[in-house]
């Protein structure tokens, strides 16, 4: 197979969707790479690096596009990119289709293969390609709460781990997941006061038994919610139902409620959303205020810190990569159950969840919608 590797165009977006590490493994197995030039640098991978394991470097991103029987990406394509994108191609990335009609459109009437990452989930119900990217921006989510918080910033001066004799910054995590489980690493390790709200008992008694007494576990409702929210220094949504957009847990109303120079930070945001305020940003204007408190909403926070996110993600990604171009989409989705489901479309045709369960989903739980997928959905 020919893969194509063209550089990310996203504002400043510095991950590359193939180290040569992974242009090796595919060279190994017989298979053509080309990688537009300078697609590594961004993540301190010279051209030299991908040459030497057999990669060919390509003058333009049109040409990868053109040449390529599958093009691996970081994130979803661009509305430029969608002239490029052609019927039969395999586009392996980062897609979230459900806060993102345009894109999804263009897939169907273009009837290109999508394999988004963020829906490969296997039998016990884990996201291993979106887990490394939730694991990166849940750490840096805290990191650039505390930065916010600063006076000059626009926040209201709370330094997260506190002094003796002043109190310590309160970070509200809503959602224990990944991006929950390891905010709360980062913020119990500043030493601010750290409330986690999950409507899992299970996960929240997971939570108490590796943190114990440094975070505060909570059940999640509406009235929980507002009440740790109206108090927070930084609040960080960080939940995922897969393949659907984030519900709204924060409401226009209770951000009014917060102090003033108090921070959101909302993980979610490429999915929609769980804070009501919240839109996508860019790391160019990463921020803005609604009734005083500070929105960071950028929705490629890991491609601040490429050369650690693009090598954690290149490591989940290449193992199903190798596949798709081994074998075929077809006769690996065949044999793959989790990798069938990150089969967004194909040949014009929409995968839909039969049900927006919370419950790990297989192959048999999809249906396929013709043409124009319903509001919300991919």
């Amino acid at each position: 197979m020919i893969i194509g590797c063209p550089k990310e165009i996203k504002t400043r977006e510095y991950r590359v969707g193939l180290v040569p590490g992974g242009v090796a493994a595919l060279t190994g197995r017989g298979h053509q790479v080309l990688v537009e030039k300078n697609a590594g640098v961004g993540s301190g991978i010279p051209d030299t690096a991908y040459e030497a394991v057999g990669a060919k470097l390509i003058e333009k991103a049109a040409d990868v596009w053109a040449r390529a029987e599958m093009v691996v990406k970081v994130k979803e394509p661009v509305a430029s990119e969608y002239p490029l994108m052609r019927d039969g191609q395999i586009v392996y990335t980062y897609f979230h289709l459900a806060a993102d009609k345009p894109l999804t459109r263009a897939l169907l009437d273009r009837k290109v293969t999508a394999v988004a990452y963020e829906t490969i989930q296997t039998d016990d119900g884990q996201l291993p390609l979106l887990k490394p990217m939730s694991e990166v921006a849940g750490r840096m989510a805290v990191q650039v709460g505390a930065v916010q918080l600063e006076k000059a910033h626009g926040g209201k001066g709370v330094l997260l781990s506190g002094v003796p004799g002043v109190r310590r910054g309160k970070v509200v995590i809503l959602g224990g997941g990944t991006v929950g489980t390891n905010s709360a690493k980062l913020a119990s390790g500043m030493g601010a006061d750290t409330v986690v709200l999950d409507v899992s008992a299970g996960r929240l008694a997971y939570l108490d038994d590796i943190f114990g007494s440094r975070i505060t576990p909570i059940y999640s409702d509406p009235a929980q919610v507002a009440k740790y929210v109206r108090e927070a220094d930084v609040v960080i949504g960080g939940v995922l139902i897969p393949g659907a957009k984030a519900p709204k847990l924060v409401s226009e109303k209770l951000i009014s409620e917060m102090q003033e120079g108090s921070v959101v930070v909302d993980v979610a945001v490429d999915q929609g959303g769980c804070i009501e305020t919240c839109h996508p940003t860019t790391h160019d204007n990463p921020t803005y205020t609604v009734h005083g408190v500070v929105h960071y909403c950028v929705a490629n926070m890991p491609g601040a810190v490429a050369q650690t996110s693009t090598f954690a993600l290149t490591n989940t990604t290449i193992g199903y990569g190798l596949r798709l171009a081994d074998l075929g989409v077809l006769e690996a989705i065949r044999r793959d159950r989790a990798l069938a489901l990150g089969v967004n479309t194909i040949d014009g045709l929409a995968s839909v969840p039969t049900k927006p369960s919370r419950r790990p989903t297989t192959s048999r739980t999809r249906r396929w919608r013709k043409r124009s997928p319903p509001s919300g959905r991919p």
